[in-house]
């Protein structure tokens, strides 16, 4: 169990009215809807739990495989395997409301109708936090990544999105895209609160012996620790050209890389692939965090927050 945080650290932040305790919050799609860890830790020593996405409707996500590693990473093909909205009203989230720590809502849908509805439907209901609008998954027949490569469409999604909630609104970007400013100026011009970077990056997979793909679905977004330069380069890009709060993610292994995002100017970062590695590694970069402040005579860690030069 991680110490209690000491009177001298700081480690709150805000984001665009997202209060955290702390700057971790676990990534989509790799802490399922947070009961897989808890034998592991005390969500509530989290920031935040970002839940796996959530569709309207169930879906039984792409057929098997759909899952293979690669040089230090993983490429996934799940196409967004969730019990729709109802069932995770119904089932999930009473869990998540147990715990001391904010709870983000991933929204994935084939049409802005779809993030509509359930942009509506979560509005108001205890215990969200957030909305994170998954604008970026690259494991759809249709919708997913094409709304997040095209400025008009983010501009679309975003403000269907921001006109049926007052719930802060997080755009989780893509990166496999010419220029993600562009993308995330549309997500900003379009009520996005924060956003969220960056999703993961389409690659493959074949097996020389078969002379076939490795996964069924051909393609699948590549994470882990191979992704972490490219992934710290745009938030960094990101930082520079939008104000708005930023959650970074990709690659993060430790409390060295999460700082490293946040002086790239993250206000807050979150976990992925690697907890599939190390369950226990959000609370240990929560740690880390803190060890790294007190190392640099720093009480805040609002004070490091883009602070590279």
């Amino acid at each position: 169990m991680a110490e209690k945080q000491p009177a001298d650290i700081d480690l709150s932040v805000e984001l665009g009215g997202l209060k955290l305790k702390n700057p971790v919050l676990t990534a989509s799609g790799t802490f399922g809807f947070g009961e897989e860890w808890a034998d592991f830790f005390d969500l509530s020593l989290l920031g935040g739990v970002t839940v796996k996405a959530v569709t309207v409707m169930p879906r039984a996500g792409n057929p098997m495989p759909r899952m293979v590693e690669t040089a230090a990473g993983v490429l996934n093909s799940i196409g967004l395997q969730n019990p729709g909205l109802e069932a995770f009203l119904a089932e999930r989230l009473p869990y998540l409301r147990r715990f001391d720590t904010a709870v983000i809502v991933n929204i994935a849908g084939d049409t802005l109708e779809d993030f509509a509805t359930l942009a509506a439907r979560l509005d108001g209901v205890p215990g969200i936090s957030a909305l994170e609008v998954n604008i970026s998954c690259p494991n759809q027949a249709c919708g997913g990544l094409e709304f997040g490569v095209d400025p008009e469409l983010t501009r679309q999604v975003i403000s269907a999105v921001r006109k049926r909630t007052r719930l802060p609104v997080i755009a989780k970007l893509s990166p496999n895209v010419t220029d993600i400013t562009v993308i995330a100026r549309a997500a900003a011009d379009a009520g996005a609160d924060i956003l969220s970077l960056v999703n993961t990056f389409v690659g493959t997979a074949i097996n020389p012996a078969t002379r076939s793909f490795r996964l069924a679905n051909r393609t699948g977004g590549l994470s882990g620790p191979c992704i972490k330069p490219l992934a710290l380069y745009m938030v960094w890009r990101v930082a520079q050209a939008v104000p708005l709060p930023i959650i970074g993610m990709g690659g993060i292994c430790n409390a060295g890389d999460a700082v490293e995002f946040l002086l790239a100017g993250a206000w807050a970062v979150a976990t992925g692939t690697v907890n599939f590695v190390n369950p226990r590694a959000p609370v240990e970069i929560v740690e880390g965090i803190r060890e790294y402040l007190r190392d640099q005579g720093e009480q805040r860690v609002r004070d490091i927050i883009g602070t590279v030069r």
